[in-house]
């Protein structure tokens, strides 16, 4: 099917999963910073005591997240919105609205839960439900919704702070929420896909149907998540301490988030190429290579302070970003099945948030403590080579897990 005839059947479904991940970004790391230099000042707040406040609702929203995911095996995307889209609305609000640093608490918990937790939950899962042969394809376009969010809301978030305040900004960004992604949602995804019988990719075989219990007695769940977990925390601390690096270099605050528009444009190639790959060849062919660009822009920030560095850098997180996001989303029905996928996901997705909550509180204590930022980037850097070499290892007993368990009438003739 080319490109155009996928756009032309498909719209719908993919526009409505595109319409989540796209109001996913109020939940995101680089969202909520837009903030933090008010937030910092009005509550009377520290660097760190303004690090752990986030941290206590990014765990908070991991380990609630594995019960309240579970809903999109049960309810359809429709359903879901009606709970997940109020929800992030009134978050919004609460950020605006909360007089205390307990409410402000409170507000990133539920930022982080339905921002980054539930909105893209339910659109992968969706999407990985309504795709088979054209999965990958289906998927790299839903998570330009992230690309499409940075780039249109945190900017004019920026601008409308700027001119009516950050508190009212968070009110616009709540009537928004309400006001689109609700209908949109809704109107989008009144009629459930399934997928046609014509769509079987041959390259692509998902597993037996797994439940969230069998997972967690599942060996390949554990190696997995050695690599699952690395962009999350990588990138999310370089994000988190990035004027910090900046400083120790000698940079421009600037210059350097200027490197963010190459970030999001490699992000954005770097998705949809994944996706052609992973049609082509299946998720479990993809894993191996995510992790190396991840751990070669970690290199490079942790032992060269040239001024074309943050650039390069970010074009190599853009790379390992984009890959990631998309396979992950990819290769799981290939791994556990479809039946119990948001169930499963759900647990995975909250291991990830889990090191993106801790990441920046352990480098900062370090840092704190006297261990060199350059020299932690090194060491995150180094873990990307063996983390690779184990995402091969699982890639390989999977297939050979998948090819046995098939029926007999399954396998090829000769």
């Amino acid at each position: 099917m080319s490109f155009f005839s996928f756009l032309r059947d498909d719209v719908r479904w993919v526009t409505a999963a595109f319409v989540l991940t796209f109001f996913s970004t109020a939940g995101q790391t680089s969202f909520i910073g837009a903030s933090a230099g008010h937030i910092r000042s009005e509550y009377g707040l520290g660097n760190g005591e303004w690090g752990l406040i986030y941290m206590i609702g990014t765990l908070a929203s991991a380990l609630t997240l594995p019960y309240i995911g579970a809903i999109v095996d049960r309810l359809t995307v429709r359903k879901v919105a009606l709970i997940i889209v109020p929800a992030l609305a009134a978050a919004a609000a609460l950020m605006a609205l909360s007089p205390h640093v307990v409410g402000l608490t409170l507000a990133i918990y539920l930022l982080r839960l339905f921002g980054q937790g539930m909105f893209p939950h339910t659109a992968y899962t969706a999407t990985a439900r309504w795709f088979t042969a054209q999965r990958g394809k289906a998927l790299s376009l839903v998570i330009l919704g992230h690309n499409a969010g940075e780039a249109v809301l945190i900017s004019g978030f920026v601008a409308l702070s700027a001119a009516i305040g950050w508190r009212m900004g968070w009110l616009v960004l709540a009537g928004l929420v309400l006001a689109v992604a609700l209908p949109a949602v809704w109107w989008l995804a009144r009629v459930e896909r399934l997928p046609r019988a014509t769509e079987v990719n041959p390259r692509v075989v998902d597993a037996r149907d797994w439940t969230r219990a069998e997972v967690l007695r599942d060996p390949i769940f554990y190696l997995s998540m050695l690599g699952f977990m690395a962009p999350g925390f990588i990138v999310t601390v370089i994000f988190f301490h990035q004027v910090y690096l900046v400083e120790l270099r000698g940079w421009s605050l600037g210059i350097f988030a200027s490197a963010f528009v190459v970030w999001a444009g490699v992000n954005s190639v770097s998705t949809l190429v994944t996706g052609y790959l992973i049609d082509r060849f299946s998720g479990l062919a993809v894993i191996p290579f995510v992790l190396l660009p991840l751990g070669a822009a970690s290199l490079l920030l942790g032992m060269q302070a040239a001024a074309w560095t943050p650039f390069a850098a970010m074009a190599l997180l853009g790379a390992s970003s984009g890959a990631a996001t998309t396979t992950l989303g990819s290769v799981l029905p290939e791994v556990y099945g479809l039946r119990h996928l948001g169930a499963i996901r759900a647990m995975i997705v909250a291991t990830t948030v889990f090191a993106t909550a801790a990441g920046p509180g352990i480098t900062g204590y370090l840092i704190d403590i006297g261990v060199s930022y350059p020299a932690q980037l090194v060491a995150m850097g180094l873990y990307c080579l063996p983390a690779s070499l184990v995402m091969a290892s699982v890639a390989r007993r999977v297939r050979a897990r998948n090819l046995s368990s098939r029926p007999v009438s399954d396998t090829p003739r000769s």
